[in-house]
């Protein structure tokens, strides 16, 4: 054989052997992609499946909707018995307030060109939950003020308070009229009366109340719309169109009819659930907040 006819033949063999080679290469490439597919399609049916599973075991286990007493003896338990302290818990409720209002309203989808957020706070633990929220949602990239007309003396709200401040959060003497109050903020965040309230509303809060019920930004309430029976609601009331419930979901917010109803507070030993029969959803992933409606 020749020196030509061998180059030749070299030549053929190289040709042949890239062919293959990119043969090979398309059907890994081709196949990779439908793995690639599948894999996606198999996710999102996955995903899906979760989803219907959640949504059977609400059907079959209704979560438990608290009275007043059982609310109350719940919070006792987790102070005495599982040995929680305040601070711990409300740190815990007011994030998953936080997380709840970011999740609803996001930042960036605000109408106004500031993410500007009004917290009303109360001065009991409702109000602590809202100085926390305010904090988180400050971290998250909003813009709150707060409005605390009676701050307890005491050492954990006086803390509270201070964070904010140091986190330039500021501090609105008053309560600005209906239309100022529509014209400067987003959303506002009602942290003003919890589980616990009883009785006739004081003022200011009363004027307070007066003032929200007249607005239409949408108002976030924590655990319990301000001014509602604990068990019973009020259909003269605020009417918010976010309620975010804590540890489990009171009895008025049977009559909640906004469009965001979410469980927050992810900390009830299994022990305690079961006690109580409380059916707690599954929460998702690590999230802090569950959306029941």
């Amino acid at each position: 054989m020749s020196t030509v006819q061998f180059a030749g033949l070299g030549t053929k063999w190289m040709f042949g052997l890239r062919t293959l080679l990119g043969i090979g290469f398309l059907v890994t490439s081709q196949g990779n992609r439908v793995l690639s597919q599948r894999a996606s399609t198999l996710s999102q049916s996955l995903s899906s499946t979760q989803s219907s599973c959640r949504e059977l075991h609400s059907m079959a286990h209704p979560v438990k909707y608290l009275g007043q007493k059982e609310a109350q003896g719940i919070d006792e338990e987790l102070f005495s018995d599982y040995s929680f302290s305040v601070d711990q818990l409300m740190e815990l409720a007011g994030l998953s307030c936080a997380t709840a209002v970011a999740k609803a309203y996001p930042a960036e989808s605000m109408v106004k060109a500031s993410p500007t957020v009004l917290i009303i706070c109360g001065p009991g633990n409702n109000g602590g939950d809202g100085l926390v929220c305010a904090r988180h949602l400050k971290l998250f990239g909003y813009e709150p003020s707060i409005l605390y007309p009676k701050r307890p003396n005491k050492p954990l709200f006086n803390n509270l308070t201070i964070q904010c401040e140091k986190m330039g959060i500021s501090f609105l003497s008053d309560m600005p009229e209906a239309k100022v109050t529509d014209e400067a903020y987003n959303l506002v965040v009602d942290a003003i009366f919890g589980f616990s309230f009883q009785g006739a509303v004081r003022e200011p809060f009363g004027a307070i109340l007066s003032t929200l019920k007249k607005i239409t930004i949408p108002i976030a309430s924590v655990d319990i719309p301000s001014g509602w029976d604990v068990e019973k609601g009020n259909p003269e009331g605020i009417q918010p169109d976010m309620l975010i419930s804590l540890t489990a979901p009171k009895q008025a917010a049977t009559h909640f009819k906004g469009r965001y109803h979410f469980l927050g507070g992810r900390f009830v030993p299994p022990t305690l659930e079961q006690k109580y029969q409380l059916n707690l959803p599954k929460y998702p992933s690590t999230d802090c907040v569950y959306r029941l409606s």
